[in-house]
C-alpha cells in the first residue's frame, strides 16, 4: 500500500509539537501507557452496559515486552482496538484525539474519566523510535490492521492478524549515541522505575516478565554451596490504586505518613497532613504535607517549590510551582485533576485556568488548616511556625503587601507580658482601653530587647510590648502598617502616644532652654545625628538612639548587612537622634561642662553616642579612642 502524508503535514510540525510539548524523553512511555488506559476505559465502559462483551475490570490489563536482540518494546493492551478508519482518523491527524471525542459523545454520563484528550501524546514514541509499527483489532471484528511510520515523512495502514482484540505498539528504539542513551529503555528495571513514576496509579494492572534470582533448590546446606539460578516471573509494576482518591475512612495515621516518607524522602513524619477532594468549577483531588522540620535547603536559592501535578492519576509535572503562593511554598503534596489534560507543557499551564482555579482552592484550605492548629493545636502550630513563620513574614513583605490581609492572623511575636508568641489578635484583645498604638521593638534576641533603654517606660506603665528578632520583622510590620486599625509603632519612633499635654509642654520647653547645648552636642558629633534632644521616654538609663523618618536603626542594620542591597562603598543609615535621660545626673552634668568646659563635653558627647551605639548593637566607628576616652574619665 502507498505511504500517506500525515494530514498535518510536515516533518517541522512534528518535530516542534515534540520539542515544545515534552520535556524529557522517557515522558514517551507514560503517553503510550494511558493511551491503552484509555482503550481499556472504552471497553469496559461498553461492557457495564452491554452484556455481550463478557468482560470484567479484573479481566483487562497493559503489557510491556521488552526484545533486547531486535531492540523493541512493546506496549499491549487488551482494549477497544482500532480499525483502519480509526488508524486514519486517530494516528493519521496529529492532535486528533479519538478519546476526547468519546468523552464528548458521553458527557451525560459519569464516571467517565478519559486521560488522553490532547491528541499528541503517541507521537512522543518517535522521540526514542526509528520506526513505530501499530497493529490493532477493534473488539467484535476478525479483522486487524498494522500502521506503520518513520515519522513526518508519512505512514501505512494494510491489513494484517491478531489472535484478539486490543492493540500493540511496537517501537523499533533508537541506536544510543554520546549524546542520548536509548538503550535504558531496553532495562526492565528502567521501565518499572518510569512505570512507577508516571503510571503508578493508572487503573489497570500494567504487566511485564521480568527476570529474577532465587537460591536453586538443594544448595545452601553446610554440605552444598548456596548456589543461584535465574527465572522469570509476571509482575504488576504499578500499584493502581491512589491513596488520595480513597476516602479518609479508610486511610490511618500510619498509611498518611508511609506514604509521605516514600514520597518526598523525609525520615520523619509530616506536622500536618491536608486531605481534600472538591467539586464543581475545577474538580481534583489533593493530598498536601506540612514538614515537621525545615528542609536543608529551604531558606536556599536551591530550593524547588511546587507541588506535583497529577491528571486523573497519571503525573504530568514533578514540581508545579504555579499551584502554590512563595508563602505557602514549604507545603509538600500532589494534586489529581480530571479537568487537566494529558499532554500539556509548562507554558500551556500557566495559562490554564482550570489551575488556577485549584491554587485558589489549595490556598484558602491551607490558610484554614494553620488556623485550625492554630486555634486547636497551639502547641504544633508553634512547632510550625519555629520552622516556617519566617516564609509567612516575607509573605506578608513581598509584593508590597498585597498579602498581609490572607496572612496577618498566621503571624505570631514574643511578647513581654507574655513571654512567649502571641498573635496580633491576641494582643489586640489585651490593649488598654486608652492604648493607641501596637508596640513593637527590635533586636537580635529578645533577652536584648527586653534590655533596651526605649522599652523601660512602656514596660512601667504596662503595655505590652512585641519583639521583633528576625530581619524581616520590622519590614513586615511596616508593610501592614496596621491591625485591626491599630498602627504599630515602635519603641524608638518619635511619637509613643504617652505624653499627658502637660508632660509634652514641660520636655518641649526644657528642649527649648537647653537648645544651645544641644546644638553643641549635634555639631561635635557631625552627621553621625541628626539632633540631640530630651527624652521622656527614658525613666532610669541615661540615654537612647532613636530615629527620625521612616527609616529604623534596626531596618538600616539590615539593609546594610544585606548582600548587593546598597551601591558597593555606600551604606544607609537611619536619621539618628541621641536622646537624653533629663532626669539622669548625667544631663545635670552636661549642662554644667557647656558653661564650664566644652571641650571636655565634646568627648563627653562621642563618649555617650558610642555608648548608645554598644546598646542598639551597632559597632563603633573608633574603638581605640572609645576605650582612651573611657581610661581618660577613670584617670
Amino acid at each position: 500500500m502507498a505511504k500517506k502524508e500525515f494530514k498535518a503535514e510536515s516533518r517541522r510540525l512534528l518535530d516542534m509539537m515534540i520539542n515544545s510539548i515534552y520535556t524529557h524523553r522517557e515522558i514517551f512511555l507514560r503517553e503510550l501507557i494511558s493511551n491503552a488506559s484509555d482503550a481499556i476505559d472504552k471497553l469496559y465502559y461498553r461492557s457495564l452496559t452491554d452484556e455481550t462483551v463478557g468482560m470484567n475490570r479484573d479481566d483487562f490489563c497493559i503489557r510491556l515486552t521488552v526484545d533486547k536482540e531486535n531492540r523493541t518494546l512493546t506496549i499491549s493492551d487488551n482494549g477497544c482496538g482500532m480499525s483502519d478508519e480509526e488508524l486514519e482518523n486517530n494516528l493519521g491527524t496529529i492532535a486528533q484525539s479519538g478519546s476526547l471525542a468519546f468523552k464528548k459523545d458521553n458527557e451525560s454520563k459519569e464516571d467517565i474519566d478519559i486521560i488522553g484528550q490532547f491528541g499528541v501524546g503517541f507521537y512522543s514514541a518517535f522521540m526514542v523510535s526509528s520506526h513505530v509499527t501499530v497493529i490493532s483489532r477493534p473488539f467484535g471484528s476478525e479483522k486487524a490492521w498494522r500502521w506503520e511510520s518513520d515519522g513526518a515523512d508519512g505512514y501505512t495502514i494494510t491489513e494484517d492478524t491478531k489472535a484478539s482484540h486490543g492493540t500493540d505498539i511496537i517501537l523499533q528504539l533508537k541506536e544510543s549515541s554520546e549524546e542520548e542513551n536509548y538503550d535504558e529503555f531496553l532495562e526492565s528495571y528502567r521501565l518499572q522505575q518510569l512505570v512507577k513514576k508516571y503510571s503508578d496509579y493508572i487503573r489497570y494492572p500494567i504487566k511485564m516478565m521480568m527476570e529474577r534470582s532465587r537460591l536453586k533448590e538443594g544448595t545452601g546446606t553446610e554440605e552444598t554451596p548456596a548456589e543461584y539460578e535465574s527465572y522469570t516471573e509476571d509482575v504488576t509494576l504499578n500499584s493502581m490504586v491512589p491513596i488520595w482518591k480513597k476516602n479518609k475512612s479508610e486511610l490511618t495515621d500510619e498509611d498518611y505518613n508511609s506514604f509521605y516518607r516514600e514520597k518526598f524522602f523525609d525520615y520523619e513524619a509530616p506536622l500536618k497532613v491536608i486531605h481534600s477532594s472538591t467539586e464543581g468549577a475545577s474538580t481534583y483531588n489533593a493530598l498536601l504535607f506540612i514538614p515537621a522540620r525545615t528542609p536543608y535547603d529551604f531558606y536556599s536559592r536551591d530550593y524547588e517549590k511546587g507541588l506535583q501535578l497529577y491528571a486523573s492519576g497519571v503525573l504530568i509535572m514533578d514540581k508545579c510551582a504555579d499551584l502554590l503562593p512563595d508563602y505557602f511554598s514549604f507545603v509538600k503534596g500532589l494534586v489529581d485533576s480530571q479537568d487537566l489534560s494529558l499532554n500539556i507543557s509548562r507554558e500551556m499551564l500557566q495559562h490554564d485556568r482550570q489551575l488556577k482555579l485549584i491554587a485558589g482552592r489549595l490556598e484558602k484550605k491551607i490558610k484554614s488548616e494553620l488556623l485550625s492548629m492554630l486555634k486547636n493545636d497551639r502547641e504544633k502550630y508553634e512547632a510550625f511556625y519555629k520552622n516556617f513563620g519566617l516564609q509567612l513574614k516575607y509573605g506578608v513583605y513581598s509584593e508590597y503587601g498585597a498579602h498581609k490581609e490572607l496572612l496577618q492572623d498566621l503571624l505570631m511575636f514574643y511578647s513581654s507580658t507574655e513571654q512567649k508568641l502571641v498573635t496580633l489578635e491576641e494582643y489586640v484583645s489585651r490593649m488598654k482601653e486608652d492604648q493607641k498604638f501596637i508596640y513593637y521593638a527590635c533586636g537580635d534576641t529578645t533577652a536584648h530587647i527586653d534590655r533596651l533603654p526605649q522599652t523601660e517606660r512602656l514596660k512601667e506603665m504596662g503595655y505590652e510590648i512585641l519583639y521583633l528578632t528576625d530581619d524581616v520583622d520590622e519590614f513586615c510590620l511596616k508593610m501592614m502598617m496596621n491591625y485591626s486599625e491599630k498602627e504599630f509603632r515602635s519603641v524608638s519612633d518619635k511619637d509613643l502616644g504617652l505624653e499627658e499635654p502637660q508632660e509634652n509642654e514641660e520636655i518641649q520647653k526644657k528642649n527649648e532652654e537647653n537648645k544651645e547645648l544641644f546644638r553643641f552636642m549635634k555639631d561635635a558629633l557631625g552627621d553621625r545625628v541628626t539632633d540631640v534632644r530630651l527624652s521622656s521616654r527614658l525613666k532610669s538609663h541615661p540615654i537612647c538612639l532613636s530615629a527620625d523618618g521612616g527609616l529604623s536603626i534596626e531596618m538600616e542594620k539590615v539593609l546594610n548587612g544585606m548582600p548587593g542591597a546598597v551601591p558597593d562603598g555606600q551604606k544607609v543609615q537611619a536619621q539618628r537622634v541621641l536622646e537624653i535621660n533629663p532626669e539622669h545626673p548625667i544631663f545635670a552634668r552636661l549642662t554644667a561642662l557647656f558653661a564650664e568646659d566644652p571641650e571636655k563635653l565634646k568627648s563627653y558627647a562621642e563618649l555617650l553616642y558610642n555608648q548608645a551605639l554598644l546598646i542598639e548593637g551597632l559597632p563603633i566607628e573608633d574603638p581605640v579612642a572609645f576605650t582612651n576616652a573611657v581610661c581618660d574619665l577613670m584617670a
